[in-house]
């Protein structure tokens, strides 16, 4: 029997939610009204919230002095092909870790997940230097490989929880037909995970859009992605609050607006297997 929630405390939880919402939405908020304004008014006191004269000459500037386009096209690449790539290693670990489990299981999870704890910094110089060595430095195949390796447990972790949740007695009566293992992971197994699998996907595009230790360090020119392109305008001048927020808003954008237009299939996926 589903428990009666009061309409007070329904409107109280509405009150926190929407709090909690504006706490974190505010300083994207701030950024974006900060681009539209002059850099006296910027750094103005007290702030002006919607009183100042807007323009777009702070984006007309960033344009002029960096290729935007460039560094956009450098992070879709690097975003979207370091999670293909996790992907196509995760599906099949994830299989073989929810469908032909061992003792050792849960030890390996935890073992892959505790590799996220390690600072990046105390493996930067080896695989600065092996990069180097082998021309890959400053180059999107580097920083798909390094994103790849450091999202993966993530990819495999996500992915495991949604694959324990489909029955094995469905794979196993694809097997009886005769599917082969290629055919029960592509025909059978995927479409029914496809909503954890979206869900795994999406969030990892946004990790790997927003990674910025590597990307600042693995890269120069050729391969620098937003991140390198929003750091380029803090220089030892000083910082410029407007300019800085207009290549923030610029980087930021296209994240925002695929987070707006897919939040339903990743609250599914991430709902996945969640009720019974």
């Amino acid at each position: 029997m589903a428990r009666a929630v009061s309409t007070r405390r329904k409107a109280a939880v509405t009150a926190l939610a929407w709090t909690i919402g504006i706490l974190i939405f505010f300083p994207i908020f701030w950024t974006i009204l900060t681009s539209f304004k002059t850099e006296a008014e910027a750094v103005a006191t007290p702030p002006s919230l919607f009183n100042f004269n807007w323009t777009l000459e702070n984006y007309t500037t960033v344009q002029d002095r960096s290729n935007y386009g460039r560094h956009f096209l450098n992070s879709v690449v690097i975003s979207l092909g370091s999670t293909f790539l996790g992907l196509v290693i995760a599906v099949p670990a994830a299989w073989a870790m929810a469908f032909v489990p061992g003792k050792q299981t849960k030890n390996v999870l935890m073992w892959m997940l505790s590799t996220k704890m390690l600072p990046p910094v105390g493996v930067l110089i080896p695989i600065y230097l092996i990069f180097r060595n082998t021309g890959l430095l400053d180059t999107r195949v580097a920083l798909i490989i390094v994103l790849t390796l450091i999202n993966l447990p993530i990819i495999v972790w996500m992915l495991y929880t949604y694959f324990r949740e489909i029955p094995g007695e469905i794979l196993e009566a694809a097997r009886m037909d005769g599917a082969t293992l290629r055919y029960e992971i592509l025909y059978v197994l995927t479409p029914m995970a496809l909503p954890g699998i979206a869900s795994t996907f999406l969030l990892n595009v946004i990790l790997a859009w927003n990674e910025a230790f590597w990307t600042l360090n693995l890269t120069a020119a050729n391969a620098a992605p937003l991140t390198a392109f929003i750091a380029s305008y803090s220089s030892p001048e000083g910082l410029f609050y407007a300019k800085l927020s207009a290549a923030s808003t610029m980087a930021i954008a296209p994240i925002l607006i695929l987070g707006w237009f897919s939040q339903k299939q990743l609250v599914r996926g991430l709902t996945f297997g969640a009720v019974k």
